[in-house]
């Protein structure tokens, strides 16, 4: 969120308490990846309570793909984001017209170049992933149909990006998208009988519909970042500009997707079973993670805000209150998701292998999410402060290094569902070991230079 956004919140970041404020700051962006979330969710929900659970793994072995796509696009769209923000504060609006313009022209020749490639790749993607005979041809129709939804998809994330002064008109539009979604999605397999294909038919026209609601508000808006679509113009400056901040950011995204890929490839050969009991798991845990990504980017604007007023008091206590009130969030979250999990895996699939292997799950991986918590807001600090590239470069090799280092020595010794998910806490205990050793190392220059 901008620094406007947050007045208009009438959040204080420089004065008063502190704990408050982060909650309140955190919880619209985690509402926001919720929401997002939310439409592989139902996918799975719906396909895993009134189809089968070949379909529900079909999808689950999808999303580590899906998911790397979606950080490339998230990382480039906030290239423009800081771009126009930056144009905004230095009162440039010709510049802020431009860079939109050219966002929306990005997108949209984005969007159908990985939607092509895509359609090249599905196939090799899912050997990769080692998809088992019994669900490859069901995952393999969800992969084609969900690539041929990218342009909208990638137009919807540039949109929000270009949007993201303003967060409530992208979290109101996701909300009705989402609505549609699951309306279509019940429609197609208790009326039509149309199965997964009926069902993620209608998750591209769900994003069709979300991203062209979007381009007609860009339009319409009063604000500077106002869509003139009749003289559009495609700036090839502009375009330098949003690649130099945004592919960095989206490569380090995918470069962390890649050891999710692999250790979904790991699970596939387990059986078809720990798919689907995966797939639920991933879906409580992606939710979970909203928020402890929403404690982060809080973290981020309210160092950021009294470091740059040069408090740095101030600062030091943010990144102590964001650990126990991120603590205590989690706490009141996964306790009820424990106690009920046999009952919250059910709602996916009723199979009673999936829901034993869905709350083991539960138990190794969402319990220990605030390890990762822990880490998103050491990085979250350190971005504050203007150092951004030490907390990604532990993110790649204390997280998926680790990961990679673990799949092909540990377990592929000890080829066990319990051993493969402890790549999980393993690789966030380790990290965040690591970066609060760096954390501490910075924060000694941090000081001298305040002083």
């Amino acid at each position: 969120m901008t620094e406007a956004q947050t007045k208009r919140h009438g959040l204080d970041m420089l004065h008063g308490s502190i704990a408050d404020k982060l909650f309140l700051f955190a919880m619209p962006i985690g509402l926001m990846g919720l929401f997002e979330q939310l439409f592989n969710s139902m996918d799975v929900f719906i396909l895993g309570h009134f189809v089968d659970k070949d379909a529900m793994a079909a999808v689950g072995n999808n999303m580590p793909v899906i998911g790397l796509l979606v950080t490339l696009l998230i990382g480039i769209s906030l290239g423009a984001n800081v771009v126009i923000a930056q144009y905004l504060g230095a009162k440039k609006q010709d510049k802020v017209e431009e860079t939109v313009q050219t966002a929306i022209f990005m997108a949209i020749g984005l969007g159908v170049l990985l939607s092509v490639v895509g359609q090249i790749i599905a196939h090799p993607a899912l050997k990769i992933l080692d998809t088992p005979p019994e669900v490859y041809d069901l995952a393999a129709t969800y992969l084609r149909i969900f690539l041929l939804g990218m342009p909208f998809l990638t137009l919807y994330n540039f949109e929000a990006a270009i949007f993201r002064g303003d967060g409530r008109t992208p979290l109101y539009s996701l909300v009705a998208a989402n609505a549609l979604n699951i309306t279509l999605d019940l429609l197609s397999v208790t009326v039509l009988g149309l199965g997964l294909t009926g069902v993620v038919c209608a998750t591209v026209l769900s994003f069709a519909v979300n991203s062209l609601f979007l381009f007609v508000l860009l339009c319409r808006t009063p604000q500077a970042i106002r869509l003139q679509r009749h003289h559009m113009r495609f700036n090839r400056q502009e375009f330098r500009n949003i690649i130099k901040i945004g592919l960095p950011a989206g490569i380090q995204g995918m470069v962390f997707a890649v050891s999710n890929v692999v250790i979904q490839s790991s699970l596939n050969s387990l059986g078809t079973a720990v798919m689907a009991a995966s797939a639920a798991g991933v879906i409580i845990e992606f939710n979970i993670y909203c928020f402890v990504n929403g404690f982060s980017q809080a973290t981020t604007t309210f160092v950021g805000q009294n470091y740059g007023a040069r408090k740095l008091d101030r600062c030091l206590r943010t990144t102590k209150c964001a650990f126990w009130v991120e603590g205590l969030f989690l706490l009141c979250i996964t306790t009820p998701i424990v106690y009920f999990g046999p009952q919250i895996i059910s709602l996916f699939n009723k199979d009673p292998e999936v829901i034993k292997l869905g709350v083991e799950r539960i138990h190794i991986v969402a319990t220990t999410l605030y390890l990762n918590g822990t880490l998103d807001i050491l990085s979250g600090a350190l971005r504050g402060y203007g150092y951004s590239l030490p907390p990604a470069i532990v993110a790649i090799l204390g997280i998926c290094g680790v990961r990679l280092v673990y799949i092909f020595t540990v377990f592929a010794k000890y080829r066990e569902y319990t051993v493969l998910l402890l790549a999980y806490p393993i690789s966030w205990l380790i990290a965040t070991l690591v970066l609060v050793f760096v954390y501490f190392q910075c924060r000694k220059y941090i000081v001298k230079g305040m002083a």
